[in-house]
């Protein structure tokens, strides 16, 4: 997804562009969920790639375990100390909310940024979701009235890792178009 201050500029920076189970206005509860599972081994992380993959069996049991822990090395880097965390800026966990809004979202002006969107605009969803509900998803096409949308069934908020087929072909038959 193209950033905030990116979608601010006014020069195209992209042809077509993806969103993956993300819209402007994500669903609190499923925030804090995944935002709480992400904190709680932000520090420590995981000593072996088979540690990573038993904690993400334990917090999603309906989803099936991952045999091949190379793939899931990809979400993770290596620290200095040996030790895997996950594969994203630590800062975006401690951002503090805003004094006015109480978040760390400023809504309007990512809603106003998505609605400059011109390129043509892909919104894969998982329908298992709790980040991203029908409400949101609506908001979205209203806001990108030329959007696609794929909602995948069997998938949560990792779509690609619980339905890669379904996400893969949704992606490839959209860029195809192009």
């Amino acid at each position: 997804m193209l950033a905030v201050g990116e979608a601010d500029r006014q020069e195209e920076v992209a042809s077509a562009t993806v969103f993956v189970d993300v819209v402007p206005r994500m669903e609190q509860a499923g925030v804090e969920r995944i935002g709480g599972f992400m904190r709680e081994h932000m520090e420590k992380g995981f000593e072996t790639l088979e540690d990573a993959a038993a904690v993400i069996a334990a917090y999603t049991p309906e989803r099936k375990r991952a045999v091949n822990l190379e793939s899931l090395a990809k979400n993770l880097r290596r620290s200095h100390d040996g030790r895997w965390r996950w594969h994203w800026d630590p800062a975006f966990m401690t951002m503090r909310p805003d004094a006015d809004s109480g978040s760390v979202v400023h809504f309007e002006r990512i809603l106003a940024a998505v609605r400059r969107i011109t390129v043509p605009t892909l919104l894969v969803r998982g329908r298992m979701s709790d980040m991203v509900s029908p409400e949101g998803v609506a908001e979205f096409l209203e806001a990108v009235p030329h959007a696609k949308f794929v909602d995948v069934s069997d998938a949560g908020h990792m779509v690609a890792g619980d339905r890669n087929d379904v996400f893969s072909d949704a992606v490839i038959a959209f860029l195809a178009e192009r």
